[in-house]
């Protein structure tokens, strides 16, 4: 494993977003388009993984935690400008979520 420097680290914005929308796209068994509210205004459109597990209805609502500041990418026609985090369990994304209430973008130190 190679190590990071600290500013690798410092460089990223990860924050705390609620999930708005979710939705299938056609053709597509694993990735959904959704939505995320970053916080003050700030809305952006993700690409999210695992929706051979999850419903998007189970999505809508969600308290997640994204990095916001990634370059945006364009997967399957939809540009994706942020990206959720979640730990792989047995090949099956598990959200990371903050333990208690947190607002959309607070920061992530």
């Amino acid at each position: 494993m190679e190590l990071a420097k600290y500013e690798d680290f410092a460089r990223l914005d990860i924050r705390v977003a609620k999930v708005t929308d979710a939705k299938p796209i056609e053709g597509k068994t694993r990735i959904m388009e959704g939505r995320v509210d970053l916080g003050g205004g700030d809305e952006r459109s993700v690409i999210i993984g695992g929706a051979q597990y999850h419903a998007p209805e189970d999505m809508i609502g969600r308290t997640v935690i994204v990095i916001a500041n990634l370059e945006p990418k364009r997967v399957a026609g939809i540009e994706s400008d942020a990206m959720l985090l979640a730990a792989d369990v047995d090949d099956r994304p598990v959200w990371l979520t903050p333990s208690g209430e947190v607002p959309p973008g607070a920061p992530v130190r």
